[in-house]
């Protein structure tokens, strides 16, 4: 009987534990966080750990010749302070209100226009076309008027460089440089230069312009100006580059060219590695399909490489010695990354609509980021930057307003903030 009674308190008490355990999850008293701010009641990290800085940038249709336009494809954005953003962009897009959904009949039943999510594609509407791998520059203007486009109607080639202070407010246009450009494709200064030269990469030039700081005088170029080609002194639509603690750099060179290609700090050739891979489906390495991304390890010199046609980073050291890669997914279409000084890679893809963040193993830690054109979604996401305060400006081909602002949460988790970018020589 003792024996019997004892094994029935032990049945009680085990029911009541588990009990008082299926509670504890029911009401999440036991449950981990793994929210971007710990502890949060409600909600979701739409945005991440970030906040949208709503009504930034503010509007540009101020601007001299800008009277009635809004902004185009947002090719790149580098924030050299919190209070000095720049950003580039595929010209202007005339200024409209999104149309009210409404029924297409004599297209197909049941179809409607707009739907959900971006209604006007800023990447398809701007000048040039022949954007990804295989398009021709020299055929970029051509086509985009071929296809219908009207010049001053439905596209203007005007303040395709914008400066903004931390309001959003433009600052600077440097628009006595439009004309010389026809596709500027990314924008940085050297980390590590404290004269902070701006170099602006013209993908559809074949050139890499490298201008004073305020944007008075053209300092330096590097490829043959309107001329392709893949030998010491030309270039095949590059993309990106990337610095060394030296100053010296590396250039993904690009979307026809299948290089990445090294200069020293002069801007001087020392060497390239690269060959055109089977495009989807590449295993070997340094063969590619659309360079599209590179960064720098500061701390060991390792060449993260963005192979974008098949959907992989490939690691080299500084010479070109292919090390290691990983692959960012079946369906992931990486348009660039940056590397963070807490030694983190920070990715944005275009068919997730995400910013991922991986160690420099290739192990995934964590993604944000949703789709649309209200405050905060985003589409194509092609150039990201983060200024010493945190904040992180992302500039997106697809959708309008071209560029925007994501503020730190207060109490945010900082595993998942972007850290601060490495600022060696300012």
């Amino acid at each position: 009987m003792f024996r019997q009674t004892c094994q029935l308190g032990a049945s009680l008490t085990l029911i009541a534990t588990v009990t008082a355990l299926s509670s504890n999850i029911v009401h999440g008293q036991n449950s981990t966080s793994y929210a971007a701010i710990p502890g949060i009641t409600g909600g979701q990290d739409m945005f991440g750990a970030y906040e949208v800085a709503h009504g930034w940038p503010k509007d540009i249709s101020a601007l001299a010749g800008a009277e009635e336009w809004t902004f185009g494809a947002g090719q790149s954005v580098f924030a050299e302070s919190s209070n000095r953003i720049f950003y580039l962009q595929r010209g202007l897009l005339p200024k409209i209100e999104a149309p009210s959904p409404r029924r297409l009949p004599e297209v197909a039943p049941s179809v409607a226009f707009p739907f959900s999510g971006i209604w006007r594609n800023a990447t398809r509407a701007s000048l040039p076309t022949a954007g990804g791998t295989g398009g021709i520059a020299e055929q970029g203007v051509t086509a985009w008027i071929d296809g219908g486009g009207r010049l001053g109607i439905d596209a203007k080639w005007e303040h395709c460089i914008l400066v903004f202070d931390g309001e959003g407010n433009v600052i600077e246009s440097w628009s006595q440089w439009d004309s010389m450009m026809q596709r500027p494709h990314y924008v940085a200064i050297n980390p590590y230069d404290p004269e902070k030269h701006v170099w602006i990469i013209d993908d559809h030039k074949h050139v890499i312009h490298k201008f004073t700081n305020d944007g008075s005088t053209l300092v330096q170029t590097i490829g043959t100006y309107g001329e392709l080609g893949a030998d010491e002194t030309h270039f095949n639509r590059p993309t990106f580059m990337a610095w060394f603690p030296d100053s010296s750099f590396v250039v993904s060179d690009g979307y026809n060219g299948t290089r990445v290609v090294k200069f020293d700090a002069e801007g001087n050739y020392l060497t390239s590695w690269g060959e055109l891979g089977t495009n989807g489906n590449e295993t070997r390495p340094a063969y590619w399909n659309n360079v599209h991304g590179i960064a720098v390890d500061p701390a060991t010199n390792r060449v993260f490489v963005n192979d974008r046609g098949n959907r992989r980073i490939q690691v080299f050291d500084d010479e070109g010695t292919y090390l290691y890669e990983w692959n960012v997914g079946a369906r992931g279409n990486i348009h660039m990354f940056i590397i963070t000084e807490d030694g983190h890679l920070w990715a944005a893809d275009r068919n997730s609509h995400k910013i991922l963040k991986y160690d420099l193993d290739g192990n995934f830690l964590y993604s944000w980021g949703t789709f649309g054109d209200f405050p905060g979604g985003i589409a194509g996401v092609h150039g990201m930057s983060v200024d010493e305060e945190g904040n992180v400006y992302l500039a997106q081909v697809d959708n309008k307003g071209g560029v925007q602002k994501f503020v730190p949460k207060e109490g945010a988790n900082p595993d998942y903030l972007i850290s601060k970018p490495v600022l060696a020589g300012w």
